[in-house]
């Protein structure tokens, strides 16, 4: 299927506002379902990114998050569905490597750095560019990819930690450390899981700030449990429950949802 060629339009797919073609969205799930022994981790669900969104999801424990993200990453292959990314990608014709290289990044709730590199080694690490063993040996870093190091390492808040081993950094500056890693990687979507667990008061504000600030620029998913976090940067909120869509909405709306409030925050 290409951009030229869009699907049949149905009543109960297609989940775009008026006007809107589905090409143009940077994320399009329609119909997706994924069964693990009979349990369906994900029944029917829809959902639509647009380009520069930070959009905020949340739900109970098995309400399908994480396999969302993996269905997403094409770690796990659905049942049926569509998932389309940038407008033309058909995500699940792509492996894991190739959905990264067309600009997918995803981080995991616990930071995954190089320990016992420096973080500026950590960020030449993570450089989109060729990580053949020749050409690792003899690569110099042009000024063009100085000048990306240093710009997220102010972005991520550590300019002053740039020589410090990244097994020395705090449970934040770790995290803050992995999403510089994959802006290295120059992302169009961003999968974040629980960005701010474990983290301090100050962490948690600065990751907001940090996540603020990249929406735009990039598109961002956070799935998170921390409610007042999620309140703080979140403009538009998906609910999850049993594999599929419960509500959406802004996040005053959704927690005034009498079928949010029953099923995931209580009174």
């Amino acid at each position: 299927m290409n951009a030229a060629a869009a699907p049949e339009e149905s009543a109960i797919r297609r989940p775009v506002p008026d006007g809107q073609a589905w090409r143009d969205t940077i994320l399009y799930l329609d119909g997706v379902s994924v069964s693990f022994d009979g349990f369906k981790a994900l029944n029917n669900l829809s959902l639509v990114i647009e380009e520069g969104e930070l959009r905020c999801v949340i739900g109970p424990n098995g309400a399908g998050k994480t396999t969302m993200m993996d269905v997403i990453t094409g770690k796990t292959r659905p049942d049926q569905g569509e998932v389309f990314f940038d407008g033309e990608t058909d995500l699940t014709k792509l492996t894991e490597p190739e959905i990264a290289h067309a600009g997918i990044g995803r981080k995991f709730q616990r930071p995954t750095v190089f320990e016992n590199h420096t973080v500026f080694e950590n960020l030449e690490l993570a450089l989109k560019t060729d990580k053949s063993v020749w050409h690792s040996l003899f690569a110099r870093l042009s000024s063009e990819q100085y000048g990306r190091i240093a710009e997220t390492l102010a972005l991520i808040n550590l300019t002053g930690q740039a020589h410090k081993r990244a097994g020395l950094l705090s449970h934040g500056q770790k995290q803050w450390l992995e999403i510089g890693m994959l802006l290295m990687q120059q992302p169009k979507l961003l999968l974040v899981d629980e960005p701010v667990a474990g983290m301090t008061e100050e962490e948690t504000e600065r990751t907001g700030e940090l996540l603020q600030g990249l929406a735009g620029a990039h598109s961002i998913v956070v799935v998170e449990h921390d409610m007042k976090f999620v309140s703080r940067i979140a403009h538009k909120v998906t609910v999850l429950h049993e594999g599929r869509v419960l509500a959406e909405g802004p996040m005053e709306k959704v927690q005034n949802d009498e079928r949010v409030i029953e099923v995931y925050l209580g009174r």
